[in-house]
């Protein structure tokens, strides 16, 4: 098949061809955006899952939505070494600036962006990596004594007293939100709270990892109430399936349904990996057709590519230690396993590897699905870390 016109899209959060089975959750989105623009109170909600299930592609298109249903959009990606507020601060002096220029003066704008300089004044003596940019006389008493649980609420009322002024709404979609501190988790929740209390046309729209459910929880226990957690995960077999079959066929190509199965098998229906076999089995195809006979050779080049980028890169951020704690998981399969287990075959006591199993769920790499419980958040890592422990990951089929 003509490689140029390949419609696969493996990369991260690029959007697929087919956004095959979210059908369930993009229709939730609009409704809770609907009724915000309309005036009605509506829960935030935090998507969650595990890597390579689609969590940004659905931000993405949510935030397509929003933006053709007249919202203003603040978007930010969380980084794990970088504070939230950090990133937030300036986005907020962006959005403000475009409402301030929307219509005639408005004092609740210039009062938002004057607490936004108060904010950001505060923030900077705390943390020192705030860029404001802009000689704006502060708003003393309002979002500046220094506690964050105290000013980021005052900070979100003032922006959305002025959206309601400017007759627009805003939601705040963060990705990656389980590198949130338990403080910034605590404030955002607050925040949150106070717009919601008050009917503001603010809301926010989060994606992360499965822990951000328990430190949302940890940083404040009404969060429950406040927030919906839908949970995204890989693909049923139709779905799965509808999502390779439709885009080879809209670019008049066919797949043998054998085909298919095998795909799915190899992928488990996790839509990352799904576009990476799909992008290979287009061409690798000699024909017009993807056959059941291409797909080894698709396997093998598909995770040979994921070796080299989407596992390893991941991997290469571990201390030694911490790549012997992943080992050592990996050695007793894919999981999940007991933290006691894991210590086992190490050869150490469950209390000794707390703090480097601490550490791995912070960088996002594991998680706990229940109390004692460890499990990868990446799929397949287990079988990466196998190839990586006996150099079988190191043979270079052909490459597209």
């Amino acid at each position: 098949m003509d490689p140029y016109r390949n419609p696969f899209a493996p990369g991260a959060g690029t959007q697929p061809p087919e956004l095959a089975g979210r059908t369930e959750i993009i229709d939730r989105a609009k409704l809770t955006l609907e009724r915000v623009r309309r005036g009605r109170p509506e829960k935030s909600f935090l998507i969650v899952g595990l890597r390579g299930v689609g969590k940004t592609v659905v931000l993405n298109r949510i935030r397509e939505i929003a933006e053709d249903s007249g919202f203003k959009t603040v978007n930010i990606e969380a980084v794990e070494d970088k504070k939230l507020v950090a990133l937030l601060v300036p986005k907020l002096r962006q959005l403000l600036l475009n409402l301030d220029r929307m219509a005639a003066i408005d004092d609740k704008v210039k009062r938002a962006l004057r607490v936004l300089a108060a904010f950001a004044r505060s923030v900077r003596a705390t943390i020192g990596e705030v860029e404001f940019g802009m000689s704006i006389d502060p708003e003393i008493g309002a979002a500046d004594s220094g506690d964050l649980e105290l000013d980021l609420p005052d900070l979100f009322e003032a922006v959305g007293l002025a959206a309601r002024a400017r007759q627009t709404s805003i939601v705040l979609i963060v990705d990656e939100l389980q590198y949130a501190s338990e403080q910034e988790m605590s404030a955002l929740i607050m925040a949150i709270h106070r717009v919601s209390q008050r009917n503001l046309p603010f809301i926010l729209v989060g994606g992360g990892l499965p822990q951000l459910v328990g430190l949302a929880g940890r940083s404040k226990s009404y969060a429950e109430r406040l927030f919906d957690y839908p949970r995204l995960e890989q693909l049923q077999p139709a779905d799965a399936k509808r999502a390779i079959r439709e885009p080879v066929e809209k670019e008049g190509g066919h797949i043998e349904e054998a085909a298919l199965d095998a795909i799915f098998e190899k992928t488990m229906g996790y839509p990352y990996f799904l576009q990476e076999w799909g992008y290979q089995a287009w061409n690798t195809a000699k024909g017009d057709t993807i056959l059941a006979t291409d797909i080894p050779e698709v396997t093998a080049t598909a995770i040979y590519r994921l070796d080299e980028s989407f596992f390893r890169v991941r991997f290469d951020r571990l201390t030694p230690s911490e790549q012997k704690y992943m080992f050592a998981m990996a050695k007793r399969g894919q999981g999940p396993h007991r933290s006691g287990d894991i210590a086992s075959e190490l050869g150490r006591d469950v209390q000794s590897v707390a703090p480097i199993r601490s550490a791995l769920i912070r960088k996002g790499m594991i998680y706990s699905p229940t109390h004692g419980d460890t499990a990868f958040t990446v799929p397949m890592f287990d079988d990466y870390l196998q190839r990586v422990a006996t150099g079988s990951s190191s043979a270079r089929p052909r490459l597209l």
